[in-house]
């Protein structure tokens, strides 16, 4: 098959395997990520907990060497580049050594590009409350210019991932920042100046409609991030199959139910990992700035334990068939030449391409397959 352009696969990447003080305050002396997971244990006899890195790699990412093995990895199996988060409070950053670090190695050879998760921080993991550790806010012109500096010098390195001479910025979620018009002006003027033809916007979307105190227009992507979006988004899906999945969602779940309330059984919400890939392969595009995003597995119970969700019935083999697909429908309706995907190191969330001990390199594997099968000229 050929195609007009190759597919970029870029990967989410969480930089929360390092320690902090914060960290140490919030949850405990010598809180990194991987305490979550170590944590983890299985509510059912088919769950995989907890996930065990493959040779027990609990690294730490302010060795450089280990973002050199990660960059070095993602790139042999296909991997186009990482999209870093970044966590920025009025000026205060969480988590920012491993980014700055990058920035610094050369030997760090990949594209990336830069997301802001710009929300609160809480406590949810543990407290049904949801108590803010350090809040957001998004203060004034002033502050804006000094986040834009900061950033600047990421979009200037050679490996930023750049478009139309306008580097790709991602955030989290717009919809929560009340200036958020007035924000992307100021950082697009600032952009100019330095060279750009401004920055090429992003944003997150878990299937809700874009609010309309915001202007869309100013965004050039709508990165669909999975699973949580076919969560919301298969009310978009071809009427027919709607109703075909509707119906086997709800005598699953109705059967579970009447299950649950015999065997008295309470514990972290199962979903199905095929309904929801159908789901996600049957929904059209929203808009021609849809950017379609894929997903392994997710399991949050080692974060959330009960309170949790994951899915029942996640192979390496199934999800070769449904990326194949995804990347099928990229080019045929997306008409566009980059998924994104949840994710490289969501270790405690369950979406992550690093080998572990259960399915070794087997998605790093389908990702160099599917992407090698659509590889232009092919």
């Amino acid at each position: 098959m050929k195609n007009n352009s190759n597919i970029k696969v870029i990967a989410f990447y969480l930089p929360q395997f390092h320690r902090i003080p914060e960290n140490d305050d919030w949850w405990g002396e010598g809180f990194t990520e991987w305490v979550n997971v170590k944590g983890g244990k299985s509510f059912y006899h088919w769950q995989v907990q907890p996930r065990i890195p493959l040779n027990n790699n609990y690294y730490c990412l302010l060795d450089g060497d280990t973002q050199v093995w990660q960059a070095e990895l993602a790139k042999k199996y296909g991997i186009y580049g990482f999209c870093y988060y970044h966590y920025w409070f009025d000026g205060h950053m969480l988590l920012e050594k491993p980014m700055e670090s990058m920035l610094k190695n050369d030997n760090v050879n990949i594209p990336f590009c830069i997301c802001w998760a710009n929300e609160d921080w809480t406590n949810a993991w543990v407290s049904p409350n949801a108590d803010i550790l350090i809040s957001q806010t998004y203060g004034n012109e002033d502050e804006w210019v000094m986040h834009y500096k900061y950033l600047s010098d990421y979009f200037k390195d050679r490996r930023y991932i750049v478009e139309d001479n306008m580097p790709l910025m991602i955030i989290y979620r717009p919809e929560i920042i009340l200036c958020m018009n007035q924000m992307i002006d100021c950082w697009n003027k600032l952009a100019i100046q330095d060279g750009f033809a401004g920055l090429k916007f992003a944003y997150q979307s878990a299937g809700l409609d874009y609010p309309v105190q915001q202007d869309n227009s100013k965004f050039f992507y709508d990165i669909e991030m999975q699973p949580m979006y076919a969560r919301i988004a298969g009310r978009g899906m071809n009427r027919q199959k709607a109703r075909d999945f509707t119906t086997k969602m709800m005598r699953t779940t109705i059967l579970t139910w009447v299950y649950n309330s015999i065997k008295k059984i309470t514990g972290p919400k199962i979903l199905d990992y095929d309904y929801v890939w159908e789901t996600i392969l049957a929904t059209p595009p929203l808009s021609t700035k849809s950017l379609p995003c894929a997903f392994v597995d997710f399991d949050n119970t080692a974060r959330r334990k009960e309170n949790g969700w994951l899915f029942k019935g996640v192979s390496v083999e199934k999800f070769k068939k449904y990326f194949f697909r995804l990347a099928e429908k990229t080019i045929n309706e997306y008409h566009a030449d980059k998924i994104f995907i949840f994710s490289w190191n969501e270790w405690a969330e369950g979406g992550y391409l690093e080998p572990d001990e259960y399915n070794r390199y087997g998605y790093l594997e389908v990702i160099l397959d599917v992407i090698s099968h659509f590889k232009k000229d092919n």
